[in-house]
């Protein structure tokens, strides 16, 4: 377990040292909250652990505490699968009438993106919505929307990888609602508008995890 006093989240009857270190060891989900990619591979049978700032929402193997603080305490060439998830905040063009006057926290965010990119794992993914990643640093390997992915609804995601194949449709549906940008304004607005629908984690979890398996 981290010596640097962040939380480790996991059911009761799992030892939490044993845990992460087989964990780390295959697929790691950075900047997730919801659990509900982590438990998409947990499901699948692969040993998986997520790593976000705030507490998960499903009890499960989880780091609470910094992405870069969680890093060195682990052997990262063991770590088969990255998928990460950065905030986008500060990326994203929809909130691009925001950007002026706060260049500090964009670089910050991108330069944040390239360590991500930059860990030594062999196969990363990182997923984020049209934004200045594609223009400030390299584009996208694909463009996807939920409603490839059986959620009759609209959301533009990037997903730039890394030794990883593209990501193919599982349920192509009829619907084209955006969701996401109309949701409610209040305190849990962002994480309503962050979580990774089901439909595209299961897809993430089935290709990419038996990819993984045999490259």
């Amino acid at each position: 377990m981290s010596s640097i006093g962040h939380v480790v989240t996991v059911p009761s009857s799992v030892d939490v040292t044993t845990s992460l270190v087989v964990a780390v060891g295959k697929v790691l989900i950075a900047c997730e909250f919801s659990g509900i990619v982590r438990d998409a591979f947990l499901d699948r049978g692969h040993d998986a652990v997520s790593v976000d700032l705030l507490p998960t929402e499903r009890i499960g193997p989880h780091y609470t505490g910094s992405v870069s603080f969680f890093m060195p305490d682990f052997d990262m060439g063991n770590c088969d699968l990255l998928v990460a998830f950065p905030p986008c905040t500060h990326l994203a063009v929809s909130g691009a009438r925001w950007f002026k006057g706060k260049e500090k926290e964009q670089a910050k965010a991108l330069s944040f993106v390239r360590f991500l990119l930059e860990l030594p794992v062999k196969h990363i993914a990182l997923e984020n919505p049209v934004g200045v990643i594609s223009t400030k640093i390299r584009k996208p390997d694909q463009y996807i929307q939920p409603w490839q992915f059986g959620h009759p609804e609209t959301k533009k995601t990037g997903l730039w990888l890394k030794n990883l194949p593209l990501l193919t449709p599982t349920d192509i549906v009829e619907g084209r609602n955006g969701r996401v940008h109309f949701e409610s304004p209040g305190p849990d607005r962002w994480k309503n508008r962050s979580r990774t629908l089901q439909g595209i984690a299961d897809a993430m979890a089935e290709q990419w995890g038996n990819y993984i398996d045999t490259n």
